[in-house]
């Protein structure tokens, strides 16, 4: 099988997915009711830049000016009073109203590989069983609607993208390079007479095998695949993916960089009915020169979240879009003699914006002296909990594995201070 007809396969079967409905808890309605209140309408999508190789906590969402384990970086201040970023964050730190920071996660992964399956899928890996992303589960849980297109999508992906995990490789992430290139193998490379043709024998094939086979015809939806593929291909809905038909004062915004085309291409699709789209900013593994790597990696990243962050608010889309932030663990409070910062999952941050999750709020705290000890500290899965909340999706819900025990979508607690009413 070449790549091409792989790629073509996982676009058709993730633009075909039915999930589980959607709903708000009766505990939750009856609180609402109880004091007289509407209830919060949950969240429909989620962004996840994903900051790949391990982004310092020290220069980007946790500075500690003047310390010694900043290392010479300095910071700033932000929109909200109080809060600093580091520097080089100058754009993003306009819009920290709309964006709160966990500075204490704590995580006993700090593999490369197995940090990021932790922060994907809120699970430490486990050699019986594949656990799903946020994405796959944000798919497998909330409605299709009219979305023709793969609702779970990964821009720029590195070695490790979102995975379905036990809910089925159909949920895996449809994965796709810079938004300046076409989607690849959506365009039939036949003319309209030939893919006619090949229907029409299609549609002969499939009633044969039909004959006495009604249930085996019902278990494999083939049909039903062929159609939705056909209707994505021709679907208006790709036109998400092509950003040049923004204005070019929008496009400037978020950066002339692939992960700033990305990020733009993002808020596109979740206007489509996409329920995750990732995006991937690679090169933060700063073993050496861990200042000017991340130097540069801000440039990128500054103008291109800070434009989401104000595209969604403007747009009205970001009440209903949780946006993440962050990677698979953080950096040594200590340089080393390369003038790197090496992984340390003892205390790394994570930003959270939209979705109805309260902005402008610090969770946690870490050492300034660079210990291991951390004020309020947070698991990965606690995000994932709390994500899922926001979604409408209970944590505790169960999915059955293949094994046939019941798995719980997540076994973190929610931070409660960031659940918010909307105005």
């Amino acid at each position: 099988m070449t790549y091409d007809t792989w790629q073509r396969r996982r676009f058709l079967q993730l633009a075909g997915l039915a999930g589980a409905g959607w709903l708000t808890t009766i505990s939750e309605i009856l609180a609402h009711r109880a004091e007289g209140r509407a209830p919060r309408e949950p969240a429909q999508s989620v962004i996840l830049l994903w900051l790949a190789g391990g982004p310092s906590q020290l220069e980007t969402f946790d500075p500690h000016p003047g310390a010694a384990i900043a290392g010479g970086t300095t910071a700033i201040d932000t929109a909200v009073r109080g809060m600093q970023l580091a520097a080089g964050l100058a754009r993003l730190a306009e819009q920290m109203a709309d964006v709160s920071l966990v500075r204490s996660l704590v995580s006993k992964e700090g593999d490369h590989e197995r940090g990021t399956y932790l922060v994907k899928t809120g699970y430490r890996p486990n050699p019986t069983l594949v656990h799903p992303s946020l994405g796959a589960i944000c798919c497998h849980r909330l409605p299709v609607g009219n979305t023709e297109i793969p609702r779970h999508i990964s821009i720029l992906p590195n070695q490790w993208p979102a995975r379905g995990g036990f809910l089925g490789n159909c949920y895996d992430a449809f994965k796709t390079s810079d938004p300046a290139e076409p989607v690849p193998d959506v365009v039939s490379r036949i003319s309209a007479e030939r893919q006619t043709a090949r229907r029409q024998d299609r549609e002969f094939v499939d009633r044969v095998f039909a004959q006495g086979r009604s249930r085996q015809t019902v278990a494999v939806q083939h049909g039903q695949m062929i159609e939705q593929a056909q209707s994505m291909m021709t679907s208006a809905q790709l036109r998400a993916f092509e950003i040049s038909d923004e204005p070019v004062a929008v496009r400037a915004k978020y950066g002339d960089t692939p992960f700033g085309r990305g990020c733009l291409a993002a808020r596109r699709l979740v206007e489509q009915g996409v329920r995750c789209v990732e995006v991937t900013l690679a090169g933060w593994d700063s073993h050496a020169n861990n200042h000017g790597t991340h130097a540069q990696l801000l440039q990128i990243l500054d103008p291109a979240f800070a434009a989401l962050i104000q595209d969604l608010r403007e747009r009205e889309l970001l009440d209903r879009t949780v946006v993440l932030c962050g990677g698979e663990f953080g950096r040594t409070p200590r340089i080393n003699p390369l003038d790197g910062r090496d992984h340390w999952p003892h205390g790394f941050s994570m930003a959270l914006a939209g979705g109805g999750l309260r902005g402008g709020q610090v969770i946690g705290e870490t050492d300034p002296e660079g210990g291991k000890h951390v004020a309020d500290p947070r698991g990965v899965a606690d995000i994932h909990a709390t994500v899922l909340s926001a979604l409408g999706i209970g944590p505790a819900d169960e999915e059955i594995s293949p094994a046939g025990r019941p798995v719980k979508l997540s076994e973190g607690a929610v931070i409660e201070s960031l659940l918010t009413e909307r105005g």
